[in-house]
């Protein structure tokens, strides 16, 4: 099990040419620890078990030996047989990754395509039969076009199971099991996972051999570029609070515990001068890309969300987490505030507890290990400046970044805006791709295992910028970039 790695060029891992090139046109050049520590085995064709938190950068350490395994093996590309799956948990991630992984398999020759519910699924239907390498799919839709005969998984060549703790949270093991089950077992398995408890130890038992695993910066290892703050206030002074701490200049995101929380908070904080948009599982996929795209791009500066977006809303800069109403337990807790702090850079993160909740606030912040510095407060405190004044960075594409991964996120948010079809900001590479928006997923079925997740669009990972003529593109499948930017590439939030 390995932790630290000192920085070693792409090249010196044993990424192919293709791909390191790939990645410098990106401006990513030197690998994040997760990527340092896994790819010599995974790209010799181990089975991996692989555990950061959300933003250490889990997508490329996925999606270079992917991309390596499928162009050693030159098979071809046959219709409906795709030769990798990604499953994700949320359409938002599959498209994060998608837009993470097409620039890196234009560089080999080879086709990316998302499947998610929610949207038409003639376009992902007309793009399988056509022909493509990789899947990046949930697990509902997927299975339904398997049922309907229009894939097969008998080609599979490499499977990546990601953020496989969210999919067991949301109820979607039963469905991961039965896709695995399809696939060829002398396949290779990447298994990446924020956290490793009993239901991931079963899929690793069941689906890994002998895997390699590779821990680094544990979901509960907390971020030392990451200062936590409890504010006591009192029931009638919690809106204003609220108010204030967000009217700060940074990037700020708010967790509410309702979908009707979240969209009654956007509402009241957009009236009183601070623009805001809400995202929660009631909304439609366009209005989701809507709000996400007019955050990522700085256009709104607050964020008012359900837990839906705690694993997944890649966007840089995010220099505030406010949990409005605590979350209901500790590993929710990690997740949201890991919405700040990526990539090396700093974050605030302000939990408002009024009397009734200082009981089980005390519990959450001992099981995640956390000690906030503990204040009363009430509008006009100093703190709250403190906090979001000075300190907080501007909200638009200006600050510096802090890495070289973290730059590339930087530079492909302009281009980004026309990649939208498929998701709101292309996040790539923190995720290095990955957003994984907690889609509706969790609220629209709970844990019952049952199919529908939220993740609902067909996204085609399309470039950004890299379209230069504007050319048509077959949905659901990404398009060459004609000028090879990584555009979504830039480090999503996700994992990059």
């Amino acid at each position: 099990m390995s932790s630290h790695h000192p920085t070693v060029p792409f090249s010196e891992l044993g990424v192919p040419a293709a791909l390191v090139t790939a990645l410098n046109r990106g401006g990513i050049t030197a690998p994040f620890p997760i990527q340092a520590a896994t790819l010599p085995d995974s790209l010799t064709g181990r089975d991996v078990l692989g555990r950061g938190r959300t933003g250490s950068g889990k997508t490329i350490a996925f999606a270079l030996p992917t991309l390596a395994v499928l162009a050693r093996s030159a098979r071809r590309r046959n219709a409906g047989a795709p030769r990798a799956l990604v499953l994700v948990p949320t359409r938002e991630l599959a498209t994060q990754v998608a837009e993470t992984m097409a620039p890196l398999a234009q560089a080999l020759d080879l086709r990316v395509m998302t499947i998610f519910g929610g949207v038409g699924q003639n376009p992902q239907v007309t793009a399988l039969r056509r022909g493509v390498d990789v899947v990046i799919a949930t697990p509902g839709r997927l299975e339904d076009l398997i049922g309907q005969r229009h894939v097969t998984l008998d080609a599979i060549e490499v499977t990546v199971l990601d953020e496989a703790d969210h999919m067991a949270d949301l109820g979607f093991l039963p469905a991961v099991k039965r896709l695995m089950d399809a696939t060829p077992r002398d396949g290779q398995r990447l298994l990446f996972s924020a956290t490793l408890d009993n239901a991931i130890d079963q899929l690793v038992r069941r689906y890994l051999k002998n895997p390699v695993t590779h821990s680094v910066d544990t979901a509960a290892s907390p971020v030392p570029a990451m200062t936590h703050h409890v504010f006591h206030v009192s029931r009638d002074n919690k809106p204003a609070v609220v108010r204030e701490l967000v009217a700060g200049r940074g990037r700020t995101l708010a967790f509410t515990r309702t979908k009707h929380g979240a969209k009654k908070l956007a509402k009241q904080l957009t009236a009183s001068g601070i623009p805001a948009v809400d995202l929660h599982g009631n909304l439609s996929q366009s209005a989701r890309q809507r709000n996400l795209a007019s955050f990522s791009e700085g256009s709104t500066r607050v964020l008012v969300a359900t837990d839906i977006a705690a694993r997944g809303i890649h966007v840089d800069d995010v220099t505030l987490v406010v949990h409005v109403d605590p979350p209901a337990e500790h590993k929710a807790y990690l997740h949201r505030s890991g919405r700040t702090a990526r990539a090396g850079a700093e974050g605030v993160v302000v939990t408002v507890s009024t009397p009734d909740e200082r009981g089980d606030t005390r519990t959450l912040m001992r099981q995640a290990g956390i000690k906030p510095t503990a204040s009363e407060v009430a509008p006009g405190h100093p703190l709250i400046g403190e906090l979001t004044g000075p300190t907080a960075e501007p909200v638009a594409p200006v600050a510096a970044p802090a890495s070289p991964q973290h730059a590339a996120r930087r530079g492909a948010t302009g281009d980004r805006s026309a990649a939208r079809t498929s998701g709101g900001r292309s996040s790539g590479e923190r995720s290095q791709g990955g957003r994984n928006g907690r889609a509706g997923a969790g609220q629209s079925r709970g844990k019952s295992g049952s199919r529908r997740e939220d993740s609902r669009s067909t996204s085609t990972a399309r470039p950004a910028s890299g379209n230069a003529g504007g050319r048509p593109r077959t949905p659901g499948v990404a398009a060459p970039r004609s000028s090879g930017g990584l555009a979504g590439f830039s480090a999503g939030r996700r994992s990059r």
